[in-house]
Formats: C-alpha cells, structure tokens, sequence
C-alpha cells in the first residue's frame, strides 16, 4: 500500500553557483561525506549534488513532514549500487519516523534535463 509520494525539481544551475562560490558550509549542511566525495568526483559535480537535494525534498514530502521535528538533511543519504540504480539510506530521524509511520519500502527515481533535476520517492507501508 503507498504510504506518500514525493516529487521534487531543481535548478542545476543553482548547485554551479554554490560551487563557484565556494560554499563549503552549505555542502556541509546538506550532504554526508559519502554524497560530496561522490558528487565531487564527478564531471558535472552540480548535476550530481542537484539530483541528490531534490531526492531528499522528495523524501520529505513523500514523508509529509518537512524538514522538522529532529529531521536534518543529512538524516538522508542517496547512494548507488554497483549499476548505478539510485537509493536512499535514512538515519536518525528519518530512520525513527520511516519506522513510526509503519513503511517497508522507499523507491526512488532520479532524472535531469534542460538544467533541471528531478526526484521522485515512493513510500510503501
């Protein structure tokens, strides 16, 4: 049975600036070391970082909280197996209230195009 579904687009762009700015405190906030050393690593690191903040505004919305609660960013973290294929480990808060809210499974979907990155999360009790 789905529990929520979370969808979520941004600006790659944005991600660009915060890089050319330097904005290490922001990555810091939003990303575990496993997310900035894989996104770091890439070509098109603000591609990588973009895809990955809209993964977890999806998860919150999907969750129907909010970034609230206890709930922080790094909370949630996407990581790939060995193909590639896009998943999300929960920690923390995020762990706590995927358990609370009786879920068994997230599915998660990453796309981007035209400067755009998308997420979607599905939730399943």
């Amino acid at each position: 049975m789905i529990f929520g579904i979370g969808v979520d687009t941004v600006e790659i762009a944005r991600f660009e600036r915060f890089l050319h700015e330097g904005n290490d405190a922001l990555f810091q906030r939003l990303f575990t070391p496993v997310e900035i050393e894989y996104c770091a690593g890439k070509r098109r690191s603000a591609q990588h970082y973009a895809l990955r903040f809209a993964a977890k505004e999806s998860l919150l919305k999907a969750l129907g909280t909010g970034l609230r609660d206890g709930l922080c960013w790094k909370d949630v973290e996407v990581v790939n197996d060995h193909l590639g294929k896009p998943d999300l480990r929960l920690y923390g808060r995020a762990l706590e209230m995927f358990r609370e809210a009786g879920l068994s499974s997230c599915y998660l979907s990453l796309s981007h195009d035209a400067g755009s990155a998308v997420a979607m999360v599905v939730l399943e009790r």
